[in-house]
Protein backbone atom coordinates (compact mmCIF):
# COMPACT_ATOMS: atom_id res chain seq x y z
CA UNK A 1 0.00 0.00 0.00
CA UNK A 2 1.13 3.83 -0.25
CA UNK A 3 -0.56 6.63 0.23
CA UNK A 4 -1.14 9.79 -2.28
CA UNK A 5 -3.39 12.64 -2.65
CA UNK A 6 -5.88 13.98 -4.58
CA UNK A 7 -8.24 17.19 -4.41
CA UNK A 8 -11.87 16.59 -4.18
CA UNK A 9 -14.74 19.01 -4.68
CA UNK A 10 -17.09 19.50 -1.80
CA UNK A 11 -19.96 20.46 -3.99
CA UNK A 12 -19.67 17.62 -6.49
CA UNK A 13 -17.76 15.32 -5.40
CA UNK A 14 -14.94 15.42 -8.51
CA UNK A 15 -11.42 14.72 -7.67
CA UNK A 16 -7.92 16.10 -9.40
CA UNK A 17 -4.20 15.10 -9.15
CA UNK A 18 -3.62 18.94 -8.17
CA UNK A 19 -5.33 21.79 -6.89
CA UNK A 20 -7.08 24.05 -9.01
CA UNK A 21 -9.01 27.22 -8.27
CA UNK A 22 -12.50 26.51 -9.88
CA UNK A 23 -14.20 23.03 -10.86
CA UNK A 24 -14.44 22.15 -13.98
CA UNK A 25 -17.57 19.83 -13.38
CA UNK A 26 -19.96 21.71 -10.91
CA UNK A 27 -17.69 25.41 -11.89
CA UNK A 28 -17.85 26.07 -8.09
CA UNK A 29 -14.74 28.41 -6.69
CA UNK A 30 -12.45 27.61 -3.75
CA UNK A 31 -14.25 24.13 -3.04
CA UNK A 32 -11.17 21.72 -3.88
CA UNK A 33 -9.94 20.51 -1.01
CA UNK A 34 -6.82 17.95 -0.38
CA UNK A 35 -7.59 13.83 0.90
CA UNK A 36 -5.03 11.66 1.18
CA UNK A 37 -6.29 8.14 -0.37
CA UNK A 38 -4.48 4.96 -0.36
CA UNK A 39 -3.56 2.62 -3.33
CA UNK A 40 -2.58 -0.74 -3.57
CA UNK A 41 0.36 -2.07 -5.44
CA UNK A 42 0.65 -4.88 -7.85
CA UNK A 43 -2.85 -5.94 -7.60
CA UNK A 44 -5.75 -6.52 -10.02
CA UNK A 45 -7.97 -3.65 -10.53
CA UNK A 46 -11.26 -2.91 -8.75
CA UNK A 47 -12.91 -3.80 -12.00
CA UNK A 48 -10.99 -7.14 -12.08
CA UNK A 49 -11.94 -8.40 -9.16
CA UNK A 50 -15.28 -7.21 -9.21
CA UNK A 51 -16.05 -10.16 -11.79
CA UNK A 52 -14.38 -12.82 -9.98
CA UNK A 53 -16.11 -11.83 -6.92
CA UNK A 54 -19.12 -11.56 -7.57
CA UNK A 55 -22.20 -14.21 -7.15
CA UNK A 56 -25.80 -14.74 -8.30
CA UNK A 57 -28.74 -13.21 -6.78
CA UNK A 58 -31.35 -14.24 -4.64
CA UNK A 59 -34.77 -13.17 -6.29
CA UNK A 60 -38.21 -12.88 -5.14
CA UNK A 61 -41.63 -13.85 -7.09
CA UNK A 62 -43.33 -9.66 -7.14
CA UNK A 63 -46.44 -10.79 -6.87
CA UNK A 64 -45.45 -12.39 -3.35
CA UNK A 65 -43.69 -9.36 -2.23
CA UNK A 66 -45.54 -7.49 0.84
CA UNK A 67 -45.87 -3.74 -0.04
CA UNK A 68 -44.21 -1.40 2.45
CA UNK A 69 -46.87 0.90 3.10
CA UNK A 70 -48.76 -2.23 4.66
CA UNK A 71 -45.88 -1.86 7.48
CA UNK A 72 -46.84 -0.11 10.36
CA UNK A 73 -46.47 3.98 10.46
CA UNK A 74 -45.04 6.41 13.24
CA UNK A 75 -47.38 8.82 13.78
CA UNK A 76 -46.46 12.42 15.05
CA UNK A 77 -48.33 14.33 16.71
CA UNK A 78 -48.97 16.83 13.79
CA UNK A 79 -51.05 15.29 11.47
CA UNK A 80 -50.66 17.24 8.34
CA UNK A 81 -46.88 17.12 9.16
CA UNK A 82 -48.03 13.07 8.84
CA UNK A 83 -49.55 13.76 5.68
CA UNK A 84 -46.52 15.08 4.39
CA UNK A 85 -44.29 11.48 5.15
CA UNK A 86 -47.83 10.13 2.95
CA UNK A 87 -49.45 8.92 6.09
CA UNK A 88 -46.45 8.90 8.90
CA UNK A 89 -42.76 7.34 9.32
CA UNK A 90 -42.41 4.54 7.38
CA UNK A 91 -40.65 1.49 9.45
CA UNK A 92 -37.41 1.11 7.73
CA UNK A 93 -37.37 4.61 6.20
CA UNK A 94 -34.70 7.12 5.48
CA UNK A 95 -35.68 11.23 6.11
CA UNK A 96 -33.37 14.14 5.43
CA UNK A 97 -34.50 17.24 6.77
CA UNK A 98 -32.90 20.19 6.03
CA UNK A 99 -33.50 24.19 6.76
CA UNK A 100 -31.72 27.44 8.17
CA UNK A 101 -29.93 27.38 11.55
CA UNK A 102 -32.52 28.52 14.48
CA UNK A 103 -35.41 27.47 12.42
CA UNK A 104 -36.70 24.87 14.29
CA UNK A 105 -35.22 21.24 13.50
CA UNK A 106 -34.43 19.88 16.83
CA UNK A 107 -37.21 21.49 17.74
CA UNK A 108 -39.79 19.57 15.95
CA UNK A 109 -37.64 16.73 15.96
CA UNK A 110 -37.69 16.44 20.30
CA UNK A 111 -41.18 17.18 19.25
CA UNK A 112 -41.45 14.17 16.83
CA UNK A 113 -39.48 11.73 19.42
CA UNK A 114 -41.83 13.08 22.44
CA UNK A 115 -45.01 11.14 20.47
CA UNK A 116 -43.46 8.33 18.70
CA UNK A 117 -41.97 7.26 22.16
CA UNK A 118 -45.20 6.88 23.99
CA UNK A 119 -44.97 3.41 22.61
CA UNK A 120 -41.97 2.90 20.37
CA UNK A 121 -38.01 3.04 21.60
CA UNK A 122 -36.20 6.04 20.31
CA UNK A 123 -32.92 7.12 20.08
CA UNK A 124 -32.00 10.93 19.49
CA UNK A 125 -28.18 10.91 18.79
CA UNK A 126 -26.69 14.47 18.72
CA UNK A 127 -23.33 15.48 17.45
CA UNK A 128 -23.11 19.14 18.16
CA UNK A 129 -25.01 18.86 21.54
CA UNK A 130 -24.63 17.36 24.98
CA UNK A 131 -26.91 15.43 27.29
CA UNK A 132 -27.54 18.12 29.31
CA UNK A 133 -28.61 20.48 26.57
CA UNK A 134 -31.42 18.21 24.75
CA UNK A 135 -31.95 17.81 28.56
CA UNK A 136 -33.14 21.12 28.74
CA UNK A 137 -35.10 21.15 25.87
CA UNK A 138 -36.82 18.30 26.14
CA UNK A 139 -37.88 19.26 29.89
CA UNK A 140 -39.58 22.61 27.91
CA UNK A 141 -41.00 20.64 25.44
CA UNK A 142 -43.06 18.06 27.45
CA UNK A 143 -40.80 15.20 26.38
CA UNK A 144 -40.70 12.73 29.19
CA UNK A 145 -40.79 8.88 28.36
CA UNK A 146 -38.71 6.14 29.65
CA UNK A 147 -38.36 5.23 25.65
CA UNK A 148 -36.64 7.96 24.51
CA UNK A 149 -33.10 7.65 24.85
CA UNK A 150 -29.99 10.39 23.56
CA UNK A 151 -26.43 9.66 22.71
CA UNK A 152 -23.87 12.08 22.00
CA UNK A 153 -21.32 10.73 19.10
CA UNK A 154 -19.81 11.91 15.60
CA UNK A 155 -18.66 8.40 14.96
CA UNK A 156 -20.19 7.04 11.69
CA UNK A 157 -19.05 3.84 12.40
CA UNK A 158 -20.34 3.45 15.74
CA UNK A 159 -23.89 5.16 14.74
CA UNK A 160 -24.26 2.57 12.38
CA UNK A 161 -23.74 -0.63 14.52
CA UNK A 162 -25.69 1.28 17.19
CA UNK A 163 -28.90 1.10 14.97
CA UNK A 164 -27.68 -2.63 13.59
CA UNK A 165 -28.75 -3.59 17.05
CA UNK A 166 -32.48 -3.32 16.12
CA UNK A 167 -33.29 -2.24 19.75
CA UNK A 168 -34.57 1.39 18.40
CA UNK A 169 -37.43 1.79 16.19
CA UNK A 170 -37.24 5.36 15.33
CA UNK A 171 -33.36 7.11 15.30
CA UNK A 172 -32.49 10.89 14.72
CA UNK A 173 -28.70 11.70 13.68
CA UNK A 174 -28.45 15.22 14.36
CA UNK A 175 -26.54 16.32 11.94
CA UNK A 176 -24.86 14.03 8.91
CA UNK A 177 -21.90 16.97 8.73
CA UNK A 178 -20.96 16.99 12.09
CA UNK A 179 -20.11 12.74 11.12
CA UNK A 180 -17.35 10.79 10.35
CA UNK A 181 -15.83 7.28 9.23
CA UNK A 182 -12.83 6.23 11.25
CA UNK A 183 -11.51 4.37 7.37
CA UNK A 184 -11.70 7.88 5.80
CA UNK A 185 -8.76 10.87 6.51
CA UNK A 186 -10.52 13.91 5.56
CA UNK A 187 -12.48 16.40 7.87
CA UNK A 188 -16.64 15.88 9.13
CA UNK A 189 -18.77 17.75 6.72
CA UNK A 190 -16.62 17.03 3.31
CA UNK A 191 -17.91 15.37 0.40
CA UNK A 192 -16.22 12.09 1.22
CA UNK A 193 -17.50 11.50 4.78
CA UNK A 194 -21.15 12.88 4.29
CA UNK A 195 -21.53 10.25 1.38
CA UNK A 196 -20.34 7.62 3.26
CA UNK A 197 -21.85 8.12 6.62
CA UNK A 198 -24.99 8.70 4.67
CA UNK A 199 -24.87 5.15 2.94
CA UNK A 200 -23.67 3.07 6.56
CA UNK A 201 -26.38 4.79 8.15
CA UNK A 202 -28.89 3.87 4.89
CA UNK A 203 -28.06 0.49 4.83
CA UNK A 204 -28.44 -0.32 8.91
CA UNK A 205 -31.37 1.18 8.77
CA UNK A 206 -32.99 -1.26 6.02
CA UNK A 207 -31.17 -4.12 7.79
CA UNK A 208 -33.25 -3.49 10.84
CA UNK A 209 -36.20 -2.22 9.74
CA UNK A 210 -35.29 0.72 11.48
CA UNK A 211 -36.88 4.32 10.79
CA UNK A 212 -33.77 7.35 11.02
CA UNK A 213 -34.23 11.05 10.51
CA UNK A 214 -30.94 13.06 9.18
CA UNK A 215 -30.74 16.17 10.27
CA UNK A 216 -28.84 18.19 7.31
CA UNK A 217 -26.96 21.55 6.83
CA UNK A 218 -28.06 23.90 3.87
CA UNK A 219 -26.28 26.71 2.36
CA UNK A 220 -26.31 30.20 2.22
CA UNK A 221 -28.33 30.19 -0.51
CA UNK A 222 -30.98 27.68 0.92
CA UNK A 223 -30.18 24.28 -0.86
CA UNK A 224 -29.10 21.69 1.12
CA UNK A 225 -25.35 21.13 1.80
CA UNK A 226 -22.96 18.48 0.64
CA UNK A 227 -23.35 15.99 -2.13
CA UNK A 228 -26.37 16.09 -4.23
CA UNK A 229 -25.87 11.98 -4.26
CA UNK A 230 -27.19 12.17 -0.19
CA UNK A 231 -30.99 13.12 -1.93
CA UNK A 232 -30.63 10.46 -4.35
CA UNK A 233 -29.70 7.62 -1.36
CA UNK A 234 -32.20 8.65 1.07
CA UNK A 235 -36.48 8.00 1.01
CA UNK A 236 -37.64 11.44 1.89
CA UNK A 237 -36.27 14.64 1.76
CA UNK A 238 -38.15 17.64 3.83
CA UNK A 239 -37.08 21.35 3.71
CA UNK A 240 -37.72 23.42 6.68
CA UNK A 241 -38.66 26.64 5.09
CA UNK A 242 -39.39 30.11 7.17
CA UNK A 243 -38.26 33.49 8.91
CA UNK A 244 -36.67 32.29 12.08
CA UNK A 245 -37.26 35.13 13.73
CA UNK A 246 -41.24 35.37 13.28
CA UNK A 247 -43.81 34.17 11.04
CA UNK A 248 -45.06 30.81 9.71
CA UNK A 249 -42.57 28.17 8.90
CA UNK A 250 -43.41 25.37 6.26
CA UNK A 251 -42.01 21.62 5.52
CA UNK A 252 -42.61 19.93 2.33
CA UNK A 253 -41.78 17.04 1.04
CA UNK A 254 -39.25 17.98 -2.37
CA UNK A 255 -38.64 13.88 -2.86
CA UNK A 256 -41.05 10.97 -1.30
CA UNK A 257 -40.84 7.38 -2.12
CA UNK A 258 -43.77 6.87 0.03
CA UNK A 259 -46.09 9.55 -0.15
CA UNK A 260 -47.20 13.10 -2.52
CA UNK A 261 -44.81 15.88 -2.76
CA UNK A 262 -47.74 18.01 -2.77
CA UNK A 263 -48.82 18.12 0.95
CA UNK A 264 -47.32 21.10 3.00
CA UNK A 265 -47.90 21.38 6.66
CA UNK A 266 -47.74 24.95 8.23
CA UNK A 267 -46.06 25.51 11.93
CA UNK A 268 -45.98 28.91 14.25
CA UNK A 269 -42.87 29.21 17.41
CA UNK A 270 -44.64 29.21 20.43
CA UNK A 271 -43.48 28.97 24.18
CA UNK A 272 -44.28 25.03 24.30
CA UNK A 273 -42.63 24.66 20.72
CA UNK A 274 -43.91 23.95 16.86
CA UNK A 275 -47.89 24.22 16.70
CA UNK A 276 -49.77 23.36 13.84
CA UNK A 277 -51.73 26.18 12.02
CA UNK A 278 -55.40 25.02 11.33
CA UNK A 279 -56.52 27.74 9.81
CA UNK A 280 -53.73 29.71 8.01
CA UNK A 281 -56.19 32.39 5.91
CA UNK A 282 -57.64 34.01 8.95
CA UNK A 283 -54.23 33.98 11.35
CA UNK A 284 -52.89 35.91 8.06
CA UNK A 285 -55.72 38.40 7.72
CA UNK A 286 -56.73 39.24 10.93
CA UNK A 287 -54.73 42.02 11.42
CA UNK A 288 -55.31 43.48 7.65
CA UNK A 289 -56.07 47.15 6.50
CA UNK A 290 -57.63 47.73 3.45
CA UNK A 291 -54.90 50.91 1.95
CA UNK A 292 -53.82 51.32 -1.46
CA UNK A 293 -51.24 48.60 -2.22
CA UNK A 294 -53.07 46.23 -0.47
CA UNK A 295 -54.59 42.86 -2.31
CA UNK A 296 -55.69 39.49 -0.83
CA UNK A 297 -54.56 36.38 -3.10
CA UNK A 298 -56.14 32.97 -3.45
CA UNK A 299 -52.98 31.10 -3.21
CA UNK A 300 -51.76 26.99 -3.03
CA UNK A 301 -49.40 25.78 -0.69
CA UNK A 302 -49.09 21.97 -1.94
CA UNK A 303 -52.83 20.57 -2.06
CA UNK A 304 -54.07 23.47 0.75
CA UNK A 305 -55.83 26.65 -0.42
CA UNK A 306 -54.58 29.91 1.39
CA UNK A 307 -55.57 33.54 1.61
CA UNK A 308 -52.31 35.78 2.06
CA UNK A 309 -51.99 39.80 2.06
CA UNK A 310 -49.85 41.35 -0.61
CA UNK A 311 -48.51 44.78 0.21
CA UNK A 312 -46.93 46.90 -2.94
CA UNK A 313 -45.36 50.10 -1.71
CA UNK A 314 -44.44 52.98 -4.69
CA UNK A 315 -42.15 56.18 -3.95
CA UNK A 316 -40.15 58.11 -5.79
CA UNK A 317 -36.70 57.21 -6.76
CA UNK A 318 -33.89 59.74 -5.62
CA UNK A 319 -32.07 57.89 -7.74
CA UNK A 320 -30.53 57.27 -11.24
CA UNK A 321 -32.30 53.56 -11.50
CA UNK A 322 -34.96 52.08 -9.88
CA UNK A 323 -34.92 49.89 -7.15
CA UNK A 324 -37.36 46.98 -6.80
CA UNK A 325 -37.23 44.73 -3.14
CA UNK A 326 -39.31 41.80 -2.52
CA UNK A 327 -40.02 39.92 0.24
CA UNK A 328 -41.54 36.14 -0.19
CA UNK A 329 -41.94 37.06 -3.48
CA UNK A 330 -39.30 36.16 -6.36
CA UNK A 331 -37.36 39.13 -7.55
CA UNK A 332 -36.72 37.88 -11.03
CA UNK A 333 -40.57 36.98 -11.45
CA UNK A 334 -40.99 41.18 -9.77
CA UNK A 335 -38.64 42.69 -12.48
CA UNK A 336 -40.43 41.14 -14.96
CA UNK A 337 -44.29 41.62 -14.21
CA UNK A 338 -42.98 45.34 -13.88
CA UNK A 339 -41.86 45.34 -17.37
CA UNK A 340 -45.41 43.72 -18.33
CA UNK A 341 -47.16 46.20 -16.84
CA UNK A 342 -44.81 49.63 -18.10
CA UNK A 343 -45.53 48.14 -21.90
CA UNK A 344 -49.17 46.83 -21.62
CA UNK A 345 -50.69 49.15 -19.50
CA UNK A 346 -48.84 52.29 -20.43
CA UNK A 347 -47.82 52.92 -16.63
CA UNK A 348 -44.78 54.97 -15.95
CA UNK A 349 -42.84 52.94 -13.52
CA UNK A 350 -39.10 53.56 -14.38
CA UNK A 351 -39.11 56.65 -12.25
CA UNK A 352 -40.84 54.66 -8.96
CA UNK A 353 -38.80 52.59 -6.30
CA UNK A 354 -41.27 49.17 -5.69
CA UNK A 355 -41.21 46.77 -2.65
CA UNK A 356 -43.36 44.20 -2.57
CA UNK A 357 -44.13 42.49 0.97
CA UNK A 358 -45.89 39.06 1.67
CA UNK A 359 -47.32 39.13 4.80
CA UNK A 360 -46.74 36.46 7.44
CA UNK A 361 -43.29 35.79 6.16
CA UNK A 362 -44.92 33.28 3.42
CA UNK A 363 -42.76 32.41 0.18
CA UNK A 364 -44.75 32.59 -2.35
CA UNK A 365 -43.68 29.42 -5.52
CA UNK A 366 -47.02 30.08 -7.05
CA UNK A 367 -46.83 31.49 -11.01
CA UNK A 368 -50.93 32.69 -10.33
CA UNK A 369 -49.60 35.24 -7.35
CA UNK A 370 -48.49 37.31 -11.01
CA UNK A 371 -52.08 39.08 -10.93
CA UNK A 372 -52.09 39.78 -7.29
CA UNK A 373 -48.63 41.51 -7.60
CA UNK A 374 -49.51 43.78 -10.13
CA UNK A 375 -52.81 45.11 -9.13
CA UNK A 376 -51.08 45.54 -5.61
CA UNK A 377 -48.30 47.86 -7.39
CA UNK A 378 -51.43 49.69 -9.88
CA UNK A 379 -52.86 50.19 -6.68
CA UNK A 380 -49.99 52.04 -4.95
CA UNK A 381 -48.82 53.83 -7.47
CA UNK A 382 -52.40 55.58 -8.17
CA UNK A 383 -53.24 55.74 -4.36
CA UNK A 384 -56.27 53.79 -4.64
CA UNK A 385 -57.48 50.30 -3.36
CA UNK A 386 -59.65 47.53 -4.46
CA UNK A 387 -62.82 46.55 -2.91
CA UNK A 388 -62.72 44.37 0.27
CA UNK A 389 -65.17 42.09 -1.62
CA UNK A 390 -62.33 40.96 -4.07
CA UNK A 391 -60.03 37.96 -3.69
CA UNK A 392 -57.28 37.53 -6.79
CA UNK A 393 -55.41 35.45 -8.45
CA UNK A 394 -54.48 34.41 -12.31
CA UNK A 395 -50.97 34.00 -14.30
CA UNK A 396 -49.88 37.15 -16.57
CA UNK A 397 -48.24 36.34 -19.84
CA UNK A 398 -45.81 38.80 -21.66
CA UNK A 399 -48.83 40.18 -23.46
CA UNK A 400 -50.17 41.14 -20.51
CA UNK A 401 -53.07 38.55 -20.65
CA UNK A 402 -54.28 36.73 -17.67
CA UNK A 403 -54.05 33.19 -17.97
CA UNK A 404 -55.88 29.95 -15.87
CA UNK A 405 -54.31 29.11 -12.71
CA UNK A 406 -54.47 25.30 -11.06
CA UNK A 407 -56.97 24.19 -8.63
CA UNK A 408 -59.33 26.84 -9.15
CA UNK A 409 -62.21 25.60 -7.58
CA UNK A 410 -60.47 25.25 -4.05
CA UNK A 411 -59.13 28.53 -4.47
CA UNK A 412 -62.61 29.94 -4.38
CA UNK A 413 -64.17 27.49 -2.01
CA UNK A 414 -61.30 28.91 0.80
CA UNK A 415 -62.41 32.46 -0.17
CA UNK A 416 -66.19 31.61 0.21
CA UNK A 417 -65.58 30.50 3.07
CA UNK A 418 -64.02 33.42 4.42
CA UNK A 419 -66.99 35.33 3.64
CA UNK A 420 -65.53 37.13 0.46
CA UNK A 421 -68.29 38.15 -2.73
CA UNK A 422 -66.11 37.62 -5.89
CA UNK A 423 -62.67 36.46 -6.87
CA UNK A 424 -61.35 38.21 -10.50
CA UNK A 425 -59.48 35.26 -11.69
CA UNK A 426 -58.91 34.30 -15.29
CA UNK A 427 -61.88 34.12 -17.47
CA UNK A 428 -61.35 30.42 -18.48
CA UNK A 429 -62.84 29.50 -14.86
CA UNK A 430 -66.96 28.93 -15.53
CA UNK A 431 -68.17 30.41 -11.94
CA UNK A 432 -70.50 32.66 -10.77
CA UNK A 433 -68.13 33.84 -7.93
CA UNK A 434 -65.51 34.77 -11.20
CA UNK A 435 -65.29 37.91 -12.49
CA UNK A 436 -63.28 37.13 -15.67
CA UNK A 437 -60.06 38.98 -15.97
CA UNK A 438 -59.21 39.51 -19.93
CA UNK A 439 -55.75 41.25 -19.97
CA UNK A 440 -54.37 43.32 -17.03
CA UNK A 441 -55.22 46.47 -18.63
CA UNK A 442 -58.26 46.13 -18.41
CA UNK A 443 -58.43 44.80 -15.30
CA UNK A 444 -56.36 47.70 -13.48
CA UNK A 445 -59.02 50.01 -14.99
CA UNK A 446 -62.31 48.69 -13.95
CA UNK A 447 -60.98 47.16 -10.60
CA UNK A 448 -58.36 49.32 -9.03
CA UNK A 449 -60.10 52.31 -8.24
Amino acid sequence: MKSKSQFVCQQCGASYAKWVGQCTNCNGWNSLVEQVVEVELGKKSAIEKGRVSGKKLDFVKLNTVTPSDAKARLLTEFDDLNAVLGGGILMGSVSLLAGQPGIGKSTILMQICAEVAKKHSVLYISGEESAGQVKLRAERLGAKSDKLNFAASTSGNDIAKTIETGEFDLVIVDSIQTLAMDEISSAPGTVSQVTNCGNLIIRAAKATDTAVIIVGHVTKEGTLAGPKVLEHLVDVVLNFEGDRYGGFKTVRAVKNRFGSTNEVAIFEMVESGLKEVQNPSAALLAERTNTDGSIILATMEGNRPILVEIQALATQSNYGYPKRTASGFDINRLNLLIAVMERRTKLRLSDKDIFINVVGGMKLQDSAADLAVCMAIASAVAGRKLSEEYVVFGEVGLGGEVRSAFRASQRIAEAKKLGFKHAIAPRAIKDPFVIPAKDLRETLIKYVK
